[in-house]
């Protein structure tokens, strides 16, 4: 029989919670779905508000994996949804996951979680400044460690405030809070952001996508900044064989992980690391919600 389980007042219907979604350590359906349960007050305000797009893995990354931005096929109709401008079409819309129902009813259908760096009230006008960082073999997170701490110098000397979280693959992303900024705007400041650490650290860091130029270095994507961009939401889970969640870590992490002979695994933070995190440090993430700590884009 099929578990119905209520959320909010909501009843949900469950399925597939013994299937294996994570083959390393064997994790199930039924353990992730709680993880969100557990973990909602952490990755919902990251959600709220934001036309989320939908990486489904239903048969675990080794099976097929679709993007999708269209609400599902089913979507309850308690699920909110809203109008997303499109140029193939005008009268498409996306789901916004607001509350711990949506949240259950979304990771029910086994997906990764991406949203943009806008709100839906305010398309194209972002609120955040994502950057990338993206290794490539053999160089690791470890270099991405370096990248990340002379970007975040380089943006304090404009008034910014970075702050880091796991990529839940190989890499790490920075995160910026900015007051309210067309998007275009905060794609070109992103790109000079990435064309000046490739010159400043031409050992290290490249700032184009073509695969020829990233052995050993660590790109520098600013691409998704771009309006019609996504990026991997804070705490949501990766399609991988471990359980890899996109999860913020401290500063110091990052300094450690820089170090001469350190070790790229310290970085890897699975599902069950996230609520052990979430009680140490709390959500080191916050500061992007504080309106206070936005800066103006230059």
């Amino acid at each position: 029989m099929t578990p119905i389980t209520e959320v909010e007042g909501r009843r949900l219907t469950l399925s597939n919670l013994h299937k294996v979604l994570h083959p390393v350590t064997g994790t199930t359906k039924g353990e992730v779905l709680h993880y969100y349960a557990t973990a909602g007050a952490a990755i919902l305000p990251h959600l709220r508000d934001r036309p989320v797009s939908f990486l489904r893995y239903p048969d675990g990354p080794e099976g097929q994996l679709f993007f999708t931005k269209n609400p599902p096929p089913g979507t309850p109709s308690w699920v909110t949804t809203t109008p997303v401008p499109r140029s193939e079409d005008p009268r498409a819309r996306q789901v916004v996951v607001q509350d711990l129902a949506s949240l259950m009813w979304a990771a029910n259908l086994v997906v990764e979680f991406h949203t943009p760096q806008w709100r839906a009230p305010s398309p194209a006008v972002a609120d955040r400044l994502v950057i990338d960082l993206d290794p490539g073999p053999p160089a690791t997170v470890v270099e991405c460690c370096r990248v990340a701490l002379h970007l975040r110098e380089r943006l304090a000397a404009d008034g910014l405030d970075a702050f880091a979280k796991t990529s839940g693959a190989k890499g790490l992303h920075l995160l910026v809070p900015v007051t309210p900024t067309p998007s275009a705007r905060v794609s070109a400041y992103a790109k000079q952001l990435a064309v000046e650490a490739e010159a400043a650290l031409p050992e290290l860091a490249v700032h184009r996508m073509a695969r020829a130029l990233r052995p050993g270095k660590v790109f520098v994507d600013h691409s998704q900044n771009a309006a019609a961009k996504t990026t991997a939401t804070p705490y949501t889970l990766r399609a991988r064989a471990l359980p890899t969640a996109s999860a913020p870590v401290t500063w110091e992490e990052v300094e450690h992980c820089a170090g001469p002979g350190a070790d790229p695994g310290r970085l890897v933070l699975l599902m069950d690391d996230i609520a052990p995190r979430l009680e140490r440090y709390g959500e080191l993430l916050a500061p992007l919600f504080a309106p206070e700590r936005a800066g103006d884009v230059p």
